[in-house]
């Protein structure tokens, strides 16, 4: 990556009135990079994106983009395409001339249009619709021809504001994977607001996670999975288990069990993701084992989350991830009791 930001954000402040919807916001994306906004609803992300587009603009801070201040600059004058979450096509216009919007506005010749317009359809997997209008096309397509639109113009930057939300699941995650797929051969430097934290675990090369109007962390998926920098991060990415315990004498007391922990004596919470829960044969003088009964069991197709209750837990409830086929072998069913080992390297303390 050049060690010049593609683009860069200095503190970047938004304010509707007596309520700030960003605060102090610093960010530098990369050329070529794909980074996702990821955080609750009303979280800022959606308004980060809108400033970045120029469709909102800040109460104070910077935007540079390949080094040319943009900070004030109308939408017409930044280097961008732009996708919706409502698609916005034109519904009057053919899906030809819905991706050649931007080109006819910016007077180019129409041998041109056409041959860009075939590219594009061709390289979003639509050849051939030139003439269908988009009330003819399903919610995927019309989405796909959005992409296509926003491509046409050939933008240094791809801003797209939560695209999959209003499809079904399978064509959500077709789409997705068609739209990763689609950034990594042109190489455009892409921006994703999205809620759906699986949605940007899967695509983005780093995650900005947001919340309250403050970035929370930046990592790539793996760091703000393994790593998470904060208990909103770690209860927001991911499943997770969080159980109370208590610091004493440089020891973590974790219901009977004693694990290393630095710092002073102090009330903490423990946070530990379900797979870091092992079930499976444990070697004598095994650490970190103790005996669980199971509660309830969420059959989620290949594998299973299973509530379990320990006392070695002070009967705190735990949700490990067992797969459909360890349950059938073991012959556990509500009410066994099951071996647990703990990976202590895996718990995060707060």
């Amino acid at each position: 990556m050049s060690p010049i930001p593609f683009l860069d954000l200095h503190h970047i402040r938004k304010d509707f009135g007596s309520f700030t919807a960003l605060q102090d916001i610093n960010l530098a994306i990369h050329k070529g990079e794909f980074v996702c906004f990821l955080g609750p609803s009303g979280c800022g992300k959606t308004t980060l994106l809108r400033i970045i587009a120029g469709l909102e603009v800040q109460t104070s801070g910077q935007l540079l983009q390949a080094n040319r201040d943009i900070s004030l600059l109308p939408p017409a004058s930044r280097d961008y395409g732009i996708v919706f979450q409502s698609y916005a096509l034109f519904p009057n216009l053919s899906v030809a001339d819905n991706v050649a919007y931007g080109l006819v506005n910016r007077r180019t010749s129409r041998a041109e249009i056409t041959s860009r317009v075939a590219e594009l359809l061709k390289l979003v997997g639509l050849p051939g619709s030139d003439a269908k209008f988009p009330g003819q096309l399903s919610g995927g397509q019309q989405q796909r021809i959005a992409l296509a639109r926003a491509l046409a113009t050939s933008p240094g930057l791809l801003l797209l504001d939560e695209p999959l939300s209003a499809l079904d699941a399978l064509e959500r995650i077709r789409l997705r994977q068609e739209i990763r797929t689609l950034q990594q051969k042109l190489g455009v430097t892409t921006i994703m607001v999205t809620h759906d934290q699986e949605e940007a675990l899967s695509v983005a090369d780093r995650i900005v996670v947001m919340n309250h109007g403050v970035i929370e962390q930046v990592g790539t998926p793996m760091e703000i999975y393994r790593e998470p920098a904060s208990p909103f991060v770690a209860d927001f990415v991911g499943k997770v288990n969080i159980v109370a315990a208590r610091v004493v004498a440089g020891a973590l007391l974790f219901g009977s069990m004693q694990l290393p922990c630095d710092g002073p004596d102090r009330e903490v919470r423990v946070y530990l993701r379900p797979e870091d829960v092992l079930a499976r044969p444990i070697a004598a003088g095994d650490a970190h084992v103790f005996e669980a009964i199971i509660e309830k069991i969420e059959f989620l197709g290949s594998y299973c989350h299973v509530h379990v209750a320990s006392p070695a837990l002070d009967d705190n409830k735990l949700i490990v991830y067992l797969s459909l086929n360890f349950l059938s072998e073991q012959s556990l069913h509500l009410g066994s009791s099951i071996t647990l080992k703990l990976l202590p390297e895996r718990i995060k303390v707060f």
